[in-house]
């Protein structure tokens, strides 16, 4: 009991129920939140490449289906996740962003890593604007014809 009114200064002069009651309230708020990350969980991600995406290339070689883009997303509430393995082409940045964009999605934080000395892992926080309305595999789609265009 002690250890537990430690952590909150306000619990110092209340009684073992006072405590115990607050303990209770706070694993209930913790239960709730397992419920709604399980949930999320649960959602289902959209992973999408260029051969899933396009059937009827039949004159692609092997080299090129090798540095085909891999893209990612997720929602979760007025959030998109958006993970996207690529090859490093000037500029791809900025036109992956400006499609984002047009797509009525706010960035909120991007994080690019090379791989390698010609590859880029680029994962895109975005949030939902009022005019958005499309569905994840829409979102996957005109990224990928993003870059398909810059190749």
């Amino acid at each position: 009991m002690t250890a537990v009114s430690d952590l909150n200064n306000t619990l110092n002069e209340m009684d073992e129920a006072s405590v115990l009651e607050n303990v209770i309230r706070y694993l209930q708020y913790l239960q709730e939140r397992v419920d709604i990350l399980e949930e999320q969980a649960r959602k289902p991600v959209v992973h999408v490449k260029k051969s899933e995406l396009v059937v009827d290339d039949v004159g692609s070689s092997s080299s090129e289906q090798q540095s085909t883009p891999s893209i990612e997303a997720r929602v979760c509430d007025k959030h998109v996740l958006l993970r996207i393995y690529c090859e490093k082409r000037k500029g791809i940045l900025v036109k992956i962003l400006g499609e984002i964009e047009k797509l009525n999605l706010g960035v909120v934080n991007t994080s690019v890593v090379p791989f390698g000395s010609s590859f880029l892992d680029i994962t895109i926080i975005a949030e939902k604007e009022k005019e958005f309305s499309l569905a994840v595999k829409e979102i996957v789609q005109s990224l990928y014809n993003v870059l398909h265009r810059a190749a």
